[in-house]
């Protein structure tokens, strides 16, 4: 990775010292950058969920994603868990929620309060389901 990043700032420099006049700075008196702060996997790792709920499955699904939301907020790695309800559709939620890292993710999957909602999935409760992942730019509360 080290690798590839000092090849890439060396690219980066090259091209922007190109189309100017003054001389390229040695790479050698670069600031170097740590490694940390060019992992991806080091950011906030996100899932937002848009799910649409079955009209004959909404008290069910109310009470467990009450629970699951709850319980994943206690998780050591969960950053936050919100559920959203559209204002157009009562019946589509979003989930958004961070966790620390992808490990974080991983460990929220094998906890009980998850397996409820895959369980419902599973059972025929949700029109549909889809779940897109994103990397934590700028995470943080009120500003």
């Amino acid at each position: 990775m080290k690798l590839l990043s000092t090849t890439c700032l060396f690219l980066l420099r090259s091209s922007t010292h190109a189309f100017s006049k003054s001389a390229p700075t040695p790479l050698s008196t670069t600031r170097s950058f740590s490694n940390t702060a060019l992992k991806m996997s080091e950011k906030p790792f996100s899932v937002i969920v848009e799910a649409e709920i079955k009209e004959d499955r909404m008290d069910e699904f109310m009470t467990m994603i009450e629970n699951n939301a709850k319980k994943s907020r206690q998780e050591p790695g969960c950053i936050r868990f919100d559920v959203l309800r559209d204002q157009g559709n009562p019946n589509k939620f979003w989930f958004y929620e961070v966790y620390e890292n992808k490990a974080a993710v991983d460990f929220h999957k094998t906890q009980a309060h998850y397996q409820g909602w895959a369980d419902f999935k599973e059972s025929g409760g949700t029109v549909s389901s889809v779940s897109h992942k994103a990397d934590g730019e700028f995470i943080g509360g009120k500003a």
